[in-house]
């Protein structure tokens, strides 16, 4: 390639960057210093996995706007690491109530937490009117040293 293509092609578009894939311009980015999301319609799945253990790091409001699922699991039992988030599970009914339909939605986290327990009992208002189920396991699996709760969902 000769120099002058090359100097063309390094410097043609200053300021950018790919991240994920879709072009961001750092000097437009959020506070939270990630990139900005394209607007487009919402994504109905059926099972979600909370990022992060939870954190509130990675996940807010626009997350439970855009990703859109029948079930959303959150671990995390890591109370020094904010984990699972008060912040994250708050999200959850801001994104859930701008939805515009009444899906229900069922919350299993894999860890009785403080966190957790608290949320419930202070919001369970909250939850039942934007039919949001909180599933508790009565179950436990046993493997080799270790028992943990479980659930099973069946779709």
């Amino acid at each position: 390639m000769p120099e002058d293509e090359l100097s063309r092609s390094s410097h043609s578009n200053p300021g950018k960057s790919l991240v994920n894939g879709i072009k961001t311009n750092p000097a437009s980015n959020s506070p939270k210093g990630s990139f900005s999301v394209p607007v487009g319609p919402p994504v109905y799945v059926d099972l979600a996995y909370i990022p992060n253990h939870c954190s509130g790091k990675n996940t807010d409001p626009e997350f439970f706007r855009r990703v859109r699922a029948s079930y959303y699991v959150v671990s995390g039992n890591d109370a020094a690491n904010g984990e699972p988030s008060r912040a994250v599970l708050d999200a959850l009914l801001e994104g859930k109530s701008q939805w515009g339909d009444n899906l229900q939605v069922t919350l299993i986290p894999t860890h009785d937490t403080e966190v957790t327990r608290e949320w419930y009992q202070q919001t369970h208002e909250k939850q039942q009117e934007l039919n949001i189920m909180v599933l508790a396991s009565s179950s436990t699996v046993v493997m080799q040293d270790e028992s943990f709760p479980a659930c099973k969902i069946e779709f």
